[in-house]
């Protein structure tokens, strides 16, 4: 089969890897539909962490299953299947408390995430525990908004849940990335009364307002933090999201927030460092981490197939498997919010 490998900064390739088979009783093999390139895979793309030996890469996928291992109970060859970006069994005492981005029992499958999705077929372990069917197969245009169920919304979501987002509140989402668009998604749906996204890309403010923000800013930095007290008249926010993973974007998260407000964090952090004493001041939370897809996966499942939610719009460029390496540089430099691909 053809997967996309890793093998130094700036360099992916399309090659030929053995076809995935059956290797425990958990197992499933499924045939990718369409795959993307995630924010997170930028990282050892530009370097951070650096990339030890060629690896396969692409954690966010969905498909048609080929064949299960004889335990298998809840998915069968012929369905389509979501893939949540972390495996899990389902099973253990923090998957079955919502938190399955942190299975006991998969330490040491790459730390649980399931890598290889940007390719043609995948093997995973637990499919009862991770992989969601549809009740049957999907019309093809509902595929790029299933596909962010895999991660980005999601993450967006879990970003908001774990702000507290309620109806009536104030919200500012830091990051116009796709996790920071599905997040302005989330905020709205949860009944956010006001949704501010900061960006400074026009297509990404477009798409932001279609998702539901009520207010647009592009400032960066302290002009950010003034523009966000100028629009909530010196309040601050009642929730923030922060979705990007930076120092920057993790003190402009906390120079945004009101007292008594919850920053949910969800971008993988890189350089930060928490204001502990600021919190303690001024009684501002932080929650978040690494979003448990698995566990948002059927309600939001069900909103998409209901048509009342089209994340899949997060996906302003789409190409085949073939030419994965422009995808990337698309997304590197900031040409392409999202990146969907098709074997």
């Amino acid at each position: 089969m053809r997967a996309t490998v890793i093998h130094a900064p700036f360099d992916v390739r399309l090659e030929e890897l053995p076809d995935p088979k059956i290797e425990g009783p958990g197992d499933a093999v499924v045939k990718v539909v369409a795959s993307c390139i995630c924010g997170s895979d930028l990282w050892p793309y530009r370097g951070e962490p650096p990339v030890k030996q060629p690896r396969p890469i692409g954690h966010e996928f969905v498909g048609i299953v080929q064949e299960v291992g004889s335990d298998v109970r809840t998915v069968k060859a012929g369905d389509f299947v979501v893939a949540p970006f972390v495996v899990s069994d389902g099973t253990c005492p923090h998957c079955l408390a919502g938190y399955q981005t942190a299975c006991d029992n998969v330490i040491g499958y790459g730390g649980g995430k399931a890598d290889g999705g940007q390719g043609e077929y995948v093997r995973l372990p637990y499919a009862d525990g991770t992989l969601v069917a549809t009740p049957e197969l999907p019309d093809d245009a509902l595929v790029p908004s299933l596909l962010t169920l895999s991660d980005v919304m999601g993450t967006g979501w879990h970003a908001a849940r774990c702000a507290r987002v309620k109806a009536g509140d104030t919200v500012v989402v830091v990051g116009d990335g796709a996790v920071g668009l599905c997040g302005v998604l989330a905020a709205s749906r949860m009944g956010a009364a006001r949704v501010v996204a900061l960006s400074r890309h026009e297509p990404r403010q477009k798409l932001a307002k279609e998702f539901g923000a009520t207010d647009i800013i592009s400032e960066r930095g302290d002009a950010a933090k003034d523009a966000v007290l100028e629009l909530t008249k010196g309040v601050g926010a009642d929730a923030v999201l922060e979705c990007v993973g930076t120092a920057q974007s993790m003190t402009t998260a906390f120079d945004v927030a009101r007292p008594g407000a919850t920053v949910g964090f969800v971008g993988v952090p890189h350089g930060v460092e928490v204001p502990i004493s600021r919190m303690f001041g001024r009684n501002i939370g932080l929650s978040g981490g690494g979003a448990p897809c698995r566990a948002y996966l059927p309600d939001l499942m069900n909103d998409v197939l209901a048509g009342e939610i089209n994340p899949g719009k997060v996906f302003d460029s789409e190409l085949p498997l073939a030419d994965v390496a422009e995808g990337y540089a698309a997304m590197h430099e900031r040409r392409a919010i999202k990146v969907l691909l098709r074997p």
